[in-house]
């Protein structure tokens, strides 16, 4: 199936409306006004959303962002990729990775990279077949109260 893919830009009435509930489907933390807020904060950092959409209707989103670091130099780095529930296995998370795959390269990036929760096993699979290659461990500390 194809899917037209469109760049969602801050202040765009398709973000609350159309691509948290999808988002919100791997972030539920997420509200109306959190969302908004982060990515108005994010844009200047480089932070963009990619939705596919079958004809009107939301079906997938990428949360993404060109980074420069001295391990892989350049690279693509993946912060979010969400297909609505009802349409995985449908093509939707296939189109996005591979369309942030050709702006990677496009870019000049020397990675595509993302991290995943531990728990994700079907999304693993997925990556797995994309061939991406589980690389490193991520490790984090949690600086908000409730994880203190």
């Amino acid at each position: 199936m194809d899917y037209d893919l469109v760049d969602v830009e801050p202040g765009d009435a398709r973000l609350v409306q159309e691509v948290l509930p999808v988002l919100r489907e791997l972030r539920p933390h997420l509200t109306p006004q959190s969302f908004s807020t982060v990515f108005e904060e994010g844009y200047p950092q480089g932070l963009r959303f990619l939705a596919a959409y079958d004809g009107a209707t939301c079906v997938g989103v990428a949360g993404w962002r060109l980074v420069a670091t001295t391990s892989p130099l350049r690279q693509l780095y993946v912060d979010d990729l969400v297909v609505d529930p009802r349409r995985r296995a449908s093509g939707a998370g296939k189109a996005l990775l591979d369309e942030l795959e050709r702006r990677a390269r496009g870019a000049d990036c020397t990675r595509l990279a993302l991290d995943s929760g531990v728990t994700r096993h079907d999304a693993h699979r997925f990556y797995g077949r994309e061939r991406m290659a589980i690389a490193s461990y991520h490790f984090v500390k949690d600086l908000t109260d409730e994880g203190l």
